[in-house]
């Protein structure tokens, strides 16, 4: 086993980029080189804390050093079927924020080079590592709650992303609901075929893109089971997620508890804090993802959730879109 800290750059010091900087400057496996944004400033700022790593804003700097060794994309969504591209062909080991790209075709073609390459690969399905969610899985492989009959999927954000960002992310289904589309594969298995309704309820900007704001989908899994997935761009109590799986002798549920263990009890009654938005909801998920990915680089490992996981939650959110557009379940036999 390798054990030598692995020489990373990271690309994008935006709000997820800032998240990441934080976990590969205090981590042991890694040594950040590098910080890489168009907006140099931005870059900076997150290597002013980072002794050592340097700031630039050309991304063609970064594959073409043989002083780093993975890269970490944080970019905006157009640019990472590139991004994985390039790595894979100078050699790096990627870990990059989902999705590859809104196209399937597009994904289909970066992922074919990222496996002919053989680099280790993660996509950025974070809820797996969150503790919930992992010990889920754990039960569910024990056979704790037997045959799985039903899964639901609950996902709803504190208010909906600028308009700038709707206009550019694909919709909806592609965007908000692939992380509960995830956790479908991760928890139960394989989809079918999708079913799914959505509707403009508040936010005029969704509309005007054609986009929805409000949905529920069903799905219909190969191994029989069923599920629904719920999802609302605005939930003014903040961030609402919520996941059960019900089999023949119980049943899963993972939310998140209070944020703090206080309860304030009153006159006229009691409150509680609650996570507001997914960056404080999966703080440690986040962290967690990226100490797997540098254990499988270090390891010699392939990472996951990684190519195939990529594709198939792409083409289940495709179905989805199709579905909604279109009034009729879509088979995912439909969406190669």
């Amino acid at each position: 086993m390798n054990t030598k800290r692995i020489r990373v750059a990271l690309l994008g010091a935006g709000r997820i980029g800032q998240e990441h900087a934080r976990t590969l400057i205090g981590s042991p496996q890694v040594s950040l080189v590098t910080v890489c944004d168009a907006r140099l400033e931005a870059a900076q700022q997150i290597v002013a804390k980072a002794p050592g790593a340097t700031a630039i804003s050309d991304t063609a700097e970064v594959f073409s050093s043989k002083d780093i060794d993975a890269v970490v994309i944080c970019t905006p969504t157009g640019s990472h079927a590139d991004l994985i591209e390039a790595g894979a062909r100078s050699g790096k080991a990627v870990f990059c924020e989902k999705p590859v790209a809104l196209d399937l075709e597009r994904t289909k073609k970066a992922l074919k080079l990222v496996e002919d390459s053989g680099i280790p690969f993660q996509i950025g399905f974070q809820r797996r590592f969150d503790t919930g969610y992992a010990e889920a899985r754990t039960k569910i492989d024990r056979n704790s709650i037997g045959r799985i009959d039903q899964f639901r999927s609950v996902g709803r954000d504190p208010a909906p992303p600028p308009r700038e960002y709707l206009e550019t992310s694909g919709g909806l289904f592609l965007d908000q609901m692939i992380h509960e589309i995830d956790l479908a594969r991760f928890l139960v298995g394989e989809v079918e075929s999708v079913c799914a309704w959505g509707a403009a309820r508040f936010s005029k900007d969704a509309a005007d893109f054609g986009d929805v704001d409000t949905a529920t989908t069903l799905l219909r899994f190969k191994n029989g089971a069923l599920g629904v997935i719920e999802n609302s761009r605005r939930a003014i109590y903040g961030y609402d997620i919520i996941t059960e799986v019900f089999g023949e002798r119980g049943k899963l549920v993972v939310h998140a508890e209070r944020k703090s263990p206080l309860r304030h009890y009153r006159e006229g009654g009691s409150e509680e804090d609650h996570f507001y938005f997914f960056m404080d909801r999966f703080k440690d998920a986040f962290q967690a993802e990226l100490e797997s990915f540098f254990a499988c680089v270090q390891e010699g490992r392939q990472p996951t959730p990684g190519a195939v996981d990529a594709l198939e939650a792409l083409r289940i959110g495709i179905a989805a879109t199709r579905s909604f557009k279109e009034g009729r379940v879509v088979s995912l036999e439909e969406i190669q």
